[in-house]
């Protein structure tokens, strides 16, 4: 073992260098074995403290424009997501993938954009740690919600929740909503008790409505709100808004009371953005202006 100070080789696990009497760093035990040392979380660039309560999980929110969520477990508690959203997880932290509730779930989860199965997370001894990052630029909403509560969420929102929590499918019941509100007819609904996680596109804007004040919002950029929020779809005014303003014949209207939360780069834009830059074949169609009406995705959303 080479002294930090004065360079001369000492006999491995000495405690005191031999030349000038330097205080040695301890060997770090080999890995594998009895010797593994446990994950440190610790870091500089992480918040320290963990967010929640006795006898549920708590969690840190990291990062800006890549957000993850770290989620802190003890025996008892249990964490899910859609089956492939873990990004990593300490090595004590167990895993075990199962239907949700049968076909009938599976099917409504599928619809409303995530996997067929879910996973739950836990631990039996110890602490464990699990982390869900962010698939998108963008931001990362907890949600403490009380028993019975729930948020209707843009499809493919969710992230993870406590196990109380109840994620399913939420059906848009207007026929105009369905059709033009610019995510189709499918939602989610995420009902407490419980934490919930959900990630919105870019940034995020909250708006708490009060009893019959109305927000119009571009399709799209609705990315949550309360239940007691009344969403349904207007047309846009005068024949040369629809024609010539860029912005499509619909809007989306959310009346309160409740809170919605907007967000301020829809996937759906991005990607109608980044298409113009794309080479286009002969006759195919302008990416700008015209009705915002995706025919060949009014079931599927986005």
């Amino acid at each position: 073992m080479k002294c930090p100070e004065c360079g001369a080789e000492n006999e491995p696990g000495a405690k005191f260098c031999t030349s000038c009497g330097t205080t040695l760093p301890a060997a770090r035990p080999a890995a594998g074995g009895s010797g593994l040392q446990p994950l440190d979380t610790e870091v500089e660039h992480i918040q320290r403290e963990f967010a929640g309560g006795h006898g549920r999980i708590s969690y840190r929110l990291d990062g800006t424009t890549l957000p993850v969520v770290t989620i802190e477990l003890q025996p008892g508690e249990v964490i899910y997501s859609e089956s492939g959203g873990m990004s990593w997880m300490s090595g004590n932290v167990e895993m075990k993938t199962h239907s949700g509730g049968g076909l009938g779930r599976m099917v409504k989860r599928a619809m409303s954009g995530e996997s067929l199965f879910i996973t739950d997370f836990f631990v039996n001894q110890g602490r464990g740690t699990v982390a869900f990052a962010s698939e998108f630029p963008g931001k990362i909403i907890p949600f403490d919600l009380r028993a019975g509560e729930s948020i209707i969420v843009q499809k493919d929102a969710f992230m993870c929740a406590e196990k109380s929590v109840d994620m399913d499918m939420h059906f848009r019941k207007r026929l105009g909503t369905g059709f033009f509100g610019g995510e189709g007819f499918i939602m989610q609904r995420i009902t407490g008790p419980g934490l919930a996680f959900i990630e919105v596109d870019g940034e995020v804007v909250e708006y708490d409505l009060q009893p019959g004040q109305q927000l119009k919002v571009d399709t799209g950029h609705l990315a949550a709100m309360e239940a007691s929020v009344d969403f349904d779809v207007t047309m846009i005014k005068g024949f040369r808004n629809i024609l010539l303003g860029g912005e499509g014949l619909f809007l989306a209207s959310v009346r309160g009371p409740g809170k919605v939360w907007l967000q301020t780069m829809p996937m759906s834009k991005l990607a109608q953005k980044v298409a113009q830059f794309l080479p286009h074949t002969s006759g195919g169609k302008g990416s700008s202006g015209g009705m915002n009406i995706d025919l060949g995705s009014l079931l599927g959303g986005s």
